[in-house]
């Protein structure tokens, strides 16, 4: 009796729970990926399996943690894969883009001014979130998808442009309270993005000569730091991370191992450790009241009216502008379409900063989820010919030895 008692409380200890859920968050979404449910989508299930259906870990510290260093790590990903070259070589169609994307921001705020009883912060914010493309999400999806390097260069670009112009408008909306906070984050942020270029100078000249491979540690640690003063300041994680991300770009030249292949792929590599976390901790946070039904209903009005919206959108630009057809265009817009991993932000800001009703914050899950699925079910999954892989590395060896 003692010894079953002894293996019961043994598994239930801390240590057992989180090595089990560490297994479980890494395991089972990549075998769900088999049947195209991404991975995010599955973390984020298991997280309200954990939580709203078994009552574990909400309100946890650890998965907590965990969770911000996972959005930390995702956002300075993605300021790090932005190519400045490829941006400026398609600036003209990129700044279109952008003043679509604004000016649909704008309308779409406006519409939920007026249909709602909400202040015009709150509407800017909830627009923002059903028309801002997921990068990092839609970065990793695409590489699974049968689609051409040129299209996928598109996608990348389009949604890199985009989520930047989204996180400045986000940082203006939060900090607009009064002129006081606003000009006091404003004067933080400004100074953080002087002051970041001055550490990686220092990091150059100092550190890197006389520490190798410290490159990593160094990065990662900035931007947790400058991650936490946006976060104090009262914007969010993600802009100081994502900061930090563009401003290792910029030091392309004076440091190329901060910007190496090989240094954003170990990036990548600990942001898909962590960010598993993330979607998990989102699908805790999910009570009962987030799954009424004025909570399903409101997200399904949010699908009807957004999504063909935002795809009709992409696709008329794209045909007008580069005489594409409907087919060629589509196959870039669609897979701009998932607003997951930036909803969720937007989402629990809304709840934690503005206290918005659980059929706002639920309604908003909803299409999160939605738009992110409509790219596993539409696009079709890129599948290699091993022998044809096999011919063409055989022809390539040929050919080089004939030379």
């Amino acid at each position: 009796m003692t010894t079953v008692r002894e293996l019961y409380e043994f598994l239930r200890s801390s240590e057992v729970v989180y090595i089990l859920l560490i297994f479980v968050v890494f395991i089972v979404p990549k075998v769900l990926q088999r049947y195209r449910l991404p991975a995010a989508i599955s973390g984020f299930g298991l997280g309200i399996a954990a939580g709203l259906g078994l009552g574990y870990f909400q309100g946890d510290q650890t998965i907590r943690l965990l969770a911000t260093l996972g959005i930390v790590t995702l956002f300075l990903h993605a300021g790090l894969d932005i190519n400045i070259a490829e941006l400026h070589h398609n600036r003209k169609v990129l700044t279109q883009h952008i003043i679509i994307f604004i000016g649909l921001l704008i309308i779409t705020s406006l519409a939920i001014t007026v249909i709602s009883d909400l202040s015009f912060r709150i509407c800017v914010l909830i627009a923002l979130a059903l028309v801002t493309p997921s990068t990092g999400f839609i970065i990793d999806s695409i590489k699974t998808f049968d689609l051409s390097p040129e299209e996928k260069e598109w996608i990348k670009n389009k949604a890199v442009a985009t989520e930047l112009v989204a996180l400045v408008c986000m940082f203006f909306v939060l900090q607009s309270m009064t002129l006081r906070t606003f000009m006091i984050s404003l004067v933080a942020v400004i100074a953080l993005i002087v002051f970041i270029p001055l550490l990686f100078r220092f990091f150059a000249v100092r550190i890197a000569p006389f520490a190798p491979n410290s490159e990593f540690a160094f990065l990662i640690m900035l931007a947790m730091a400058s991650a936490f003063i946006t976060r104090k300041i009262g914007a969010h994680y993600l802009i100081g991370a994502f900061a930090v991300g563009v401003a290792a770009r910029s030091f392309q030249r004076q440091i190329p191992p901060v910007t190496s292949e090989r240094l954003i792929g170990a990036v990548e590599l600990f942001a898909s450790c962590l960010v598993p976390f993330y979607s998990f901790y989102s699908g805790c946070l999910l009570g009962r009241g987030d799954c009424s039904p004025n909570a399903w209903l409101l997200g399904l009005l949010m699908i009807a009216a957004m999504i063909p919206l935002r795809w009709i959108v992409v696709t008329g630009h794209r045909q007008i502008v580069l005489k594409e057809t409907f087919q060629e265009s589509s196959r870039v817009a669609i897979p701009m379409l998932p607003t997951l991993i930036f909803s969720l932000v937007l989402a629990q800001i809304l709840r934690e900063q503005f206290a918005i009703s659980n059929a706002i914050y639920g309604g908003l899950i909803v299409y999160a989820l939605a738009s992110s699925l409509i790219l596993s079910f539409i696009l079709r999954t890129a599948q290699p010919d091993f022998y044809t892989d096999v011919l063409e590395e055989g022809l390539t060896k040929i050919g080089r030895s004939d030379k």
